[in-house]
């Protein structure tokens, strides 16, 4: 493939990226949306859209995966308290809020996107890239606070991270999202309390 090429497919992907995060986001239920409009909007054709992302699926993820693009860099290589060199706990809590933060700024896709995991033909939502790469950074991170219950607790603070619990928080409880954000990180901070409760909160 020429430099043209590249820079041609590359141009491609983005106005398709860019076309589907704006239907999606406008869309009251972003599974309404066909990838023929998404096609139409970006000005391809929809065989390149199916080549490119598979189906509407891969494109949810797609989109999704640029959401957190800048959290899992942060993770990867940033500062504190999100990047390495934190104490576990405090970078545990501090992750898990950030979750939350895309998860309330995104509520239709990411509603969209843990439904669609959970469909019988697509696994889990516990095989879905986003969750396992949350759920192996948490597991490492409680290898040296929680010994051979890391996994487990890995997963008790991702629960808390659901976005049809956080959607049931805000509109049938009442809760702002500043709320959901500060009673996660409450209990996350108890769960993680360095006398053992990651340790005496989950056993």
């Amino acid at each position: 493939m020429s430099d043209r090429e590249r820079a041609d497919a590359a141009r491609n992907r983005q106005a398709i990226l860019d076309a589907a995060s704006t239907l999606f986001d406008a869309a009251a239920d972003p599974m309404a949306v066909t990838m023929e409009d998404v096609a139409a909007a970006a000005g391809v054709g929809k065989g390149t859209l199916f080549r490119r992302f598979g189906d509407r699926g891969g494109l949810l993820r797609a989109v999704f995966r640029t959401r957190i693009a800048a959290l899992s860099a942060a993770v990867e290589t940033g500062p504190p308290p999100l990047g390495p060199g934190t104490p576990a706990p405090e970078r545990i809590t501090a992750v898990l809020d950030a979750i939350v933060q895309v998860k309330l700024s995104h509520p239709q896709l990411t509603h969209a996107l843990e439904h669609l995991e959970q469909r019988a033909d697509r696994g889990s939502l516990f095989d879905s890239p986003a969750y396992q790469w949350a759920h192996a950074l948490f597991t490492e991170l409680l290898g040296d606070v929680a010994d051979d219950r890391a996994s487990w607790i890995a997963h008790v603070l991702l629960s808390l991270t659901r976005i049809d619990l956080i959607e049931h928080m805000v509109s049938a409880e009442g809760w702002t999202g500043q709320q959901v954000r500060d009673r996660i990180r409450r209990l996350a901070e108890q769960i993680l309390q360095p006398d053992g409760a990651a340790g005496t909160a989950v056993t």
